[in-house]
């Protein structure tokens, strides 16, 4: 039973994709103060060594506007006059300028690499937290792939900005201001020759940036769009290929592709564009230099080695010129990552615990629905309508009726995967709200329609609900599972290793597995969603004798298909249209003639 558009939400094309991601709407800034202070709070705990990074680059830009200027005392003072001996100490004194460049240069990244990998897997891990405490009603309106992106690309250009990227704005702008203080102390005049090109660079700088800025949200966009057409097509390769849909998908996928292709190509294209025009506009006042400069020298207004200092400054004025349009490009994509990692971030959870909240007693088992009334969103119509039910301890209790009808939203709502609308869900007269949700879940099982293994061996699995069992405690829930002899004849038993989704096992196995996994957790109340709607009649009386063993003492709340399973159940409520329409048991409702008879008679009308 499914709620929302889930992943099948991306069956829009590419349009749909790329809207999940949030292309069209508004682009945003090119520097958006809110989001970078807060992801410099990253930062924080590595402020030691930032600053070390910091301490690292000062020197290297110190160095990097030091050297040119020993180039002309060497021409002006040293050769110009014969002074080998001066020329010989300037020479290693300029070769170990060169030394210390580098190992400043050194210690500058490995600081910044070192925290930039803390940093990223620390906010990966908090990402992946908050995505743990979103409600399911988020994962079934997301598609995968997007929310993937969000976590492993967005996170790594974030990572970027925040690590390196800003010691580098910093670094190019102190050593871009030494430059011009030092030019303007040699000559002035030639300086002002020289700075003769900026206001043709502002010009290019200017639309470039008015250009990039959409060019490069518009390429995060295209990524996630590939990542969620991706992740969706190969999670449904079994559908594509029953239904001959390949070259559909193939299709599909060319789609958000080229798309792809297309939204880097144009943001790329926007680079070659600036950086040669940056790199034509560093030779043109190379030019102006030498023509200028050489006529200064001619005439005596200048030195030699003040034209070969101003030639190297010239050179060193725009490559951080270079670096800051490399530095732009990463700041927009960290900037449209950013965006869209704060909003994950600032997804509130819906269903969360009270300020007030307490842990939730050991349970006996007592269920009542006061008044019930429940949707999805506040846009959707209501799934369930004044529901009122009350159910004993130990009792177990059959939820019947119709795809569509709401039993799979009673269930979730007993273990508070989702919040009432109206009315009220207690547990032995507590209202599930007002204590915390991992109190309440650590006494429930869920044995859901769709059995999900996770990767790792056969008894990890098993032990997922009670990680601290020891083997014998395991391997006896295996027993009362029906499922430890087909475990022992697998090569490897309990050390079977399980592929991604369970890919090695039956699904009546992967169903014998959970129902291990629900017995060796020991819950108090009990949730069986349509367990046996999937498998062949062998299997199925395999879990039925299980399910036995299991719902033994229990509370248990029974999602039936199959009525056969059902009929000795404590009590069948029938489900239709939102709202419980019959109650009693198997007997007295065949016996009463209505919906539940209408039901039992379509299904065994064959028999």
């Amino acid at each position: 039973m499914s709620f929302g558009v889930g992943v099948s939400g991306a069956r829009g094309g590419p349009g749909a994709l790329l809207r999940e991601f949030g292309a069209g709407k508004n682009e945003g800034k090119f520097f958006d103060v809110r989001v970078v202070a807060r992801l410099a709070g990253y930062l924080a705990p590595y402020g030691w060594r930032m600053l070390g990074a910091f301490a690292a680059m000062l020197a290297a830009s110190a160095l990097t506007l030091v050297t040119p200027y020993w180039y002309k005392i060497a021409i002006d003072q040293h050769i110009a006059a014969g002074d080998l001996a001066g020329l010989t100490w300037l020479a290693w004194l300029i070769g170990g300028a060169f030394v210390a460049l580098y190992l400043a240069t050194l210690a500058q990244q490995y600081l910044l690499g070192w925290v930039g990998q803390r940093v990223l897997a620390n906010l990966r891990a908090q990402l992946f937290r908050h995505l743990q405490a979103l409600p399911l009603g988020y994962h079934d309106t997301h598609i995968v792939g997007v929310t993937v992106s969000r976590v492993i690309n967005d996170v790594a250009v974030i990572n970027d900005l925040l690590s390196e990227g800003w010691i580098t704005l910093i670094a190019d702008f102190v050593i871009l201001g030494g430059i011009v203080v030092v030019m303007l102390s040699l000559s002035a005049p030639l300086a002002l020759w020289s700075f003769a090109v900026l206001p043709l660079m502002a010009l290019a700088t200017a639309i470039f940036s008015r250009q990039a800025k959409i060019a490069f949200r518009k390429t995060r966009s295209a990524v996630a769009a590939v990542v969620g057409d991706l992740a969706e097509d190969l999670a449904g390769m079994r559908v594509i290929q029953a239904f001959a849909q390949e070259g559909e998908a193939q299709k599909r996928f060319r789609q958000v592709n080229v798309a792809n292709r297309d939204a880097h190509v144009s943001a790329m294209s926007l680079s070659f564009a600036f950086l040669p025009a940056i790199e034509f506009l560093g030779m043109l006042a190379t030019g102006i230099v030498l023509w200028v400069g050489g006529q200064m020298v001619a005439r005596n207004e200048v030195t030699v080695g003040v034209l070969v200092a101003f030639l190297s400054y010239v050179t060193r004025f725009f490559a951080p010129i270079q670096e800051l349009s490399r530095l732009y490009n990463t700041m927009q994509s960290a900037m449209a990552g950013g965006e869209r990692v704060v909003e994950l971030l600032d997804t509130a959870p819906i269903v969360c615990d009270c300020a007030d909240a307490r842990v939730m007693p050991a349970i006996a088992g007592a269920l009542a629905f006061e008044h019930v009334s429940f949707r999805y969103r506040a846009d959707a119509p209501f799934v369930l309508r004044d529901i009122n039910l009350k159910i004993a301890p130990g009792q177990t209790v059959a939820l019947v009726g119709p795809t569509g009808a709401g039993k799979t939203s009673l269930g979730n709502l007993i273990a508070r995967l989702y919040d009432v609308t109206e009315g009220a869900v207690t547990v032995d007269g507590v209202d599930v709200r007002a204590v915390t949700q991992e109190s309440l879940r650590r006494q429930m099982g869920i044995v859901p329609q769709d059995p999900f293994l996770f990767t790792g061996t056969l008894a990890d699995n098993i032990r997922f609900g009670r990680m601290d069992a020891s083997d014998e405690a395991m391997i006896a829930a295996a027993r009362l599972a029906n499922a430890h002899d087909f475990i022992a004849a697998l090569p490897e038993g309990y050390r079977t290793k399980i592929l991604e989704g369970g890919a090695n096992v039956s699904v009546g196995q992967r169903q014998l597995i959970c129902i291990a996994r629900a017995i060796l957790a020991d819950p108090h109340v009990l949730i069986l969603d349509e367990a046996t709607a999937n498998v062949d009649t062998v299997t199925e009386a395999l879990i039925q004798s299980a399910l036995e063993r299991l719902l033994a003492g229990r509370t248990a709340i029974v999602i039936a298909h199959r009525l056969s399973t059902i009929r000795h159940a404590d009590l069948i409520c029938v489900v239709q249209d939102g709202q419980i329409v019959e109650q009693g048991r198997h007997d007295a409702l065949l016996a009463r003639g209505g919906v539940y008879h209408a039901l039992h008679a379509r299904q065994f009308a064959g028999a």
